[in-house]
């Protein structure tokens, strides 16, 4: 008898937890049902989001935008053939091609310095040529600049792009011997009245640490000799911003300065609004939706607007870089028609501030233009 009670608690064991499998089973399929079902239907929202996403592009590509996959992310403006074709020559070999494209630009400081940091560019990949037309013409001032922008380029790639604390010692090193072979370089370049060896030095100065006073100095030179050169005064705010000498308040003092002492068509008026940008930038804490429509920040885009009114070509280089900033500021001050004006004559590029000091440039800048485009033209 006692034998089978046992029996029979031992086949009750047996039965619960064949009964319990076969519960566990069952919810273990009902749960993968339902997984799939949620997966099925996460899968069909995200195809919808997908479409609704693909009718949207289409529609602001319908109305001549460029589409998303074709943004430029390495440019401003399209380059032009020329200049292509002069880098082909160089890297060639033909350093005369170098020689005569600049010496091309004459007195248009903004377009020599433009020519000389192309130029400074290729030197910093493969100088050969470079070392070839110091040879041929030594203590030319030309080469020299050319020779002082390539090691500023040089330097900086060695001290990378992260901040201070995420710097290690020995790039700072790196960084520091370079900036003052650059130097080197820069003053045997300052025998002229040619202003690029000191806009070279801007650089430099930001760099090394000059004192203000010392900067001030570099800057008065730059200023006899080429005081309208956007590219100037915009090499020289970086120096006033918090994150490298000065402060938001003197970098946006210097943009006032910039303002002050121009006249409309000048294309200084992009000073002013990179000093407020700088300042919203660097500061996660600002609401760009707020800060913004802040009045002065208004009247300063408002200005802008007047600038480029003025300006001889609407699609000069200078122009081309306040429009783009342009077009940042008046997005979140809620001005789509004239943010629109601004991408129609930019449309295509976003290698430029201030999309790419955003997380991802080109969806920043498709983001701006879609979103701007779809408030003044109906259907888009």
């Amino acid at each position: 008898m006692f034998g089978l009670i046992i029996l029979g608690v031992l086949l009750l064991g047996t039965a619960y937890k064949v009964l319990r499998g076969v519960y566990f089973l069952n919810k273990t399929k009902r749960l993968n049902a339902k997984i799939a079902i949620l997966e099925a239907e996460t899968a069909e929202s995200k195809a919808r989001t997908a479409a609704l996403l693909a009718g949207q592009a289409a529609e602001i590509v319908a109305v001549g935008f460029v589409p998303g996959d074709e943004i430029d992310t390495e440019h401003s403006m399209p380059v032009p053939a020329a200049q292509t074709a002069l880098v082909h020559a160089v890297r060639s070999g033909d350093w005369q091609a170098g020689v005569d494209w600049i010496a091309e630009a004459g007195q248009d400081w903004e377009e020599r310095i433009h020519r000389v940091t192309v130029l400074s560019g290729e030197a910093a990949e493969d100088d050969t040529w470079l070392r070839a037309w110091q040879a041929a013409r030594p203590g030319d001032p030309t080469a020299a600049a050319v020779d002082a922008e390539a090691a500023v380029a040089l330097a900086w790639n060695l001290r990378g792009a992260a901040g201070a604390q995420h710097t290690t010692q020995e790039q700072f090193r790196l960084f520091r011997q370079g900036l003052l072979k650059a130097q080197e370089a820069t003053h045997r370049a300052q025998r002229t009245a040619d202003p690029v060896p000191y806009i070279v030095e801007i650089r430099i100065g930001r760099g090394l640490g000059y004192t203000h006073e010392q900067f001030r100095g570099v800057w008065a030179e730059v200023v006899k000799r080429a005081p309208k050169s956007q590219v100037a005064w915009i090499q020289a705010q970086q120096f006033w911003c918090a994150k490298w000498r000065g402060s938001h308040e003197l970098a946006q003092e210097f943009g006032r300065e910039a303002v002050a002492g121009s006249e409309p068509g000048d294309l200084l008026s992009l000073i002013l609004l990179r000093g407020y940008f700088e300042h919203e930038n660097r500061e996660p804490d600002l609401d760009p939706d707020l800060y913004y429509k802040r009045p002065e920040i208004i009247a300063a885009a408002t200005t802008a607007l007047a600038d480029l009114a003025a300006a001889p070509d609407p699609f000069d280089r200078r122009a081309v870089a306040l429009r783009h900033m342009l077009a940042w500021v008046l997005y979140w001050q809620n001005r789509y028609e004239e943010t629109v004006e601004q991408f129609r004559y930019i449309d295509g590029y976003c290698g430029i501030e201030p999309w790419i000091f955003q997380p991802g440039a080109k969806a920043s800048f498709l983001k701006t233009r879609d979103y701007s485009v779809r408030q003044v033209t109906p259907g888009a």
